[in-house]
């Protein structure tokens, strides 16, 4: 379980396929004490599990496999050597719940319709499948590529479904989602809770 709330951008620094398994290393800031192995870690939005990890210079390094399905269904298939990665470890009890919470399941993949600079914040309009414009409201939650946003607008208009979120400087700075441009696709999770909601009125209905 997660929080949507990045506490790094990692770096991927190699990618190998073998064995009908993608294999990603990553490097990032987080002390090696603070993984182990079989670990999870949320990837831009992408729950993996630690399969190997060591300490370095200035941090730690850690590996991680992924499925054919989880490479078709997310934007990791895009990542190379270089990529940047929002990383967030796994909550523990006691731990601050600043954001709000977070499986690392990817819903589906949602393509930067628009970006408008409104003062200092910077609005991303995302077009979603229509399959999950049910899950989303004005004022409710999203994780985009692992960070926990607040939804400002939405439309399920047919053939052209999409929500909107305003981002502030530090959200800029501290992931990859100002490198965002239009066009860019990115990993979306529902707020679990309109999931829950929108299963109960189908066993309703």
């Amino acid at each position: 379980m997660f929080t949507g709330l990045v506490s790094d951008v990692g770096k991927v620094t190699s990618v190998e396929d073998a064995n009908g398994l993608r294999r990603v290393r990553v490097e990032g800031v987080y002390p090696a004490a603070a993984i182990q192995m079989g670990a999870s870690i949320q990837h831009s939005g992408v729950c993996l599990t630690v399969v190997e990890f060591g300490e370095r210079a200035g941090g730690s390094w850690w590996v991680v496999e992924a499925i054919p399905e989880t490479l078709s269904r997310t934007t990791l298939g895009q990542w190379q050597v270089g990529s940047r990665v929002n990383l967030e470890l796994s909550l523990k009890l006691g731990d601050e719940l600043g954001g709000h919470l977070v499986y690392g399941h990817v819903d589906g993949l949602g393509e930067l319709a628009e970006i408008r600079q409104v003062g200092e914040s910077r609005v991303l309009r995302v077009r979603i499948p229509e399959q999950l414009a049910k899950f989303f409201a004005e004022k409710g939650s999203v994780t985009i590529d692992g960070v926990s946003l607040t939804v400002s607008a939405v439309s399920a208009a047919k053939g052209d479904a999409w929500f909107e979120v305003s981002l502030i400087p530090h959200t800029l700075s501290v992931t990859t989602l100002g490198e965002l441009k239009a066009g860019d696709r990115v990993n979306l999770e529902v707020d679990m809770l309109a999931r829950y909601v929108a299963r109960m009125l189908e066993w309703r209905a």
